[in-house]
């Protein structure tokens, strides 16, 4: 077959920009943010983003640099995942609940040139730019994000307006006709995430273009967002870019409602007011909803649908949240996956099933969405795809479109993740007779107690279905006679008392005895932002206890 060209008119390199400029003609006068009293419409947020990128570009950002920012569910936030780009830079959206010293680090190693901060993180970054400048790193520019309809806070140095810039100021400055720069290769990168925290050394992750466009289109039909939807921001816009919905809901003409601190109370107002279609979270917001007091709550205008991931939901919370009239869609995936990889896609012959049953099924991580080649579980050394009869242990591996261009500065780590062909997600699963995936334990936190195999997974979420336990969390605990054995970490509802010994019991009513905690420890679990549980804080606070002792281990 002869005479094809490839040329301008048959070939675009992918950007999710375009999913802004293209609501700015279909939806122009449509909301696209809400925010307390602050609107805009889908012509105002594509003339804003111009400016903001025209002004980047004033102020000496060019190709490939990198843009930071440390901010909540802001419209500031979210208009810098377009207007960055658009400069032809990269965003790097750091974690507003990391330290200064953690700050510092992500900024000297991503070498940003700007960072954007929010007011309420002022101090923070001021401080990590303090530390950063004690080295040989040049610093960042910082440029303030007052509280959008509010004048800009009283700062302790009177001079910091004069010798800084203010984010409005910015965006005035730009012009509204701005030439927007794109990718010249759909492959360069858009944004740079760095992994959340449940491990101590957070790894930069690069997203391309073309990556960011395909999920965002993934996650919107996984999702089975419709036109004009209108979505709440209870997950972070920070966490892979909002699971890439940030660009997501741009190209449905959706209306972002913005919330800076999220609650229960937030949520079901935010709902109730502006009859939120769609919204999405870790189980922890879930559980939040799910336990949320009475006055509280307000009747749902119209079925939400909730996206949730981060972390096997627990089938209880799971069947609560349909109760209150929520449907929940179950998503899996990681940082380097742009979030959502896989989707545990509902069929209708389940329906009948009865409640626990759906919910069991529910909380499976299923298989790979459309923008996604593949997934599977291996044998880590051979590669050999595990049988699917839901019992044999392997990795959960990606293949695909979908998956990071690689580490940042990290040649290493990236080839060792792509090892093999596929990417290696250190996530220990099953597969099911219908090719549904399940995890079972991150392959650092499986407990290997006298030789057996302990899913922490299991464990929570028999403590899950406790009716006094809000959340809970297993890791192993050394023992001397049994190499390790499960220790909980559990905090309580509000209210609800209960004992160790009690905790235990129901346990091993539930579960096969080997796999009962041994150890429970009544007390909040630490959490990263995005509502995953740090287990390695918890493994260095079980270690810190040592063995059991013997006579205590024969009884249990």
């Amino acid at each position: 077959m002869e005479g094809f060209v490839l040329g301008s008119a048959n070939y675009v390199p992918l950007s999710p920009i375009s999913f802004l400029e293209r609501s700015a003609s279909v939806y122009r006068d449509r909301i696209s943010v809400i925010y307390g009293e602050v609107k805009f419409t889908w012509s105002e947020t594509l003339e804003r983003c111009r400016r903001l990128a025209s002004a980047l570009t004033q102020m000496g950002i060019s190709h490939g640099d990198v843009v930071a920012a440390l901010a909540p569910n802001i419209p500031a936030m979210y208009e810098l995942h377009f207007g960055v780009p658009m400069a032809g830079a990269v965003l790097c959206a750091l974690n507003i609940r990391l330290d200064s010293a953690m700050v510092s680090v992500l900024l000297r190693h991503s070498e940003a040139k700007i960072i954007f901060v929010d007011y309420m993180f002022l101090e923070l970054a001021r401080e990590a730019i303090n530390i950063l400048s004690k080295t040989k790193t040049k610093t960042p520019l910082l440029v303030l994000i007052s509280e959008s309809d509010k004048p800009p806070p009283t700062i302790s140095n009177s001079s910091f307006i004069s010798e800084h810039l203010e984010y409005e100021n910015l965006v005035a400055m730009g012009q509204p006709d701005f030439e927007i720069i794109r990718p010249k290769d759909e492959r360069d990168p858009i944004t740079l995430n760095y992994t959340s925290g449940t491990t101590s050394s957070p790894k930069g992750v690069v997203y391309s273009h073309r990556g960011a466009y395909l999920n965002s289109l993934a996650a919107v039909l996984l999702y089975a967002m419709g036109p004009m939807p209108v979505y709440l921001w209870t997950l972070p816009m920070f966490h892979c870019n909002g699971w890439c919905l940030t660009w997501g809901v741009a190209a449905q003409g959706g209306t972002n409602v913005c919330l800076r601190n999220v609650s229960e109370k937030g949520i079901f107002d935010s709902i109730a007011l502006h009859r939120v279609t769609n919204m999405s979270g870790a189980p922890t917001i879930l559980n939040m909803v799910v336990n949320s007091p009475a006055s509280h709550r307000r009747p749902l205008p119209c079925k939400v649908e909730v996206m949730t991931g981060g972390a096997p939901p627990p089938s209880q919370v799971l069947f609560k949240m349909e109760e209150l009239g929520f449907n929940v869609t179950h998503v899996y995936g990681l940082t380097e996956t742009y979030g959502p990889g896989t989707v545990c896609t509902w069929k209708p012959e389940w329906d009948s099933l009865p409640p626990n049953e759906r919910a069991k099924i529910k909380s499976r991580q299923g298989l790979h969405h459309l923008g996604m080649e593949e997934v599977d579980i291996k044998d880590p050394v051979t590669m050999k795809s595990v049988p699917p009869d839901a019992k044999t242990l392997g990795e959960v591996m990606f293949r695909g479109n979908t998956v990071m261009n690689g580490y940042l500065k990290n040649f290493k780590a990236t080839e060792e993740a792509f090892r093999g062909g596929w990417f290696r997600s250190g996530d220990l699963g099953v597969k099911h007779p219908n090719g549904y995936i399940e995890l079972k334990d991150r392959s650092k936190d499986i407990i290997i107690s006298g030789g057996e195999n302990i899913s922490t997974i299991e464990v929570e979420s028999v403590l899950f279905s406790h009716p006094a336990v809000l959340e809970a969390a297993v890791v192993g605990r050394p023992d001397d006679h049994w190499g390790e054995t499960p220790c909980a970490f559990v905090k309580l509802k509000e209210g609800c008392n209960s004992t160790s010994v009690e905790i235990i019991k129901f346990c091993r009513d539930h579960l096969p005895h080997y796999m009962a905690p041994r150890t429970v420890v009544f007390e909040d679990l630490p959490k990263t932002s995005t509502g995953k549980t740090q287990k390695f804080i918890l493994r260095e606070k079980a270690k810190a206890m040592g063995s059991l002792s013997r006579s205590t281990t024969s009884k249990l």
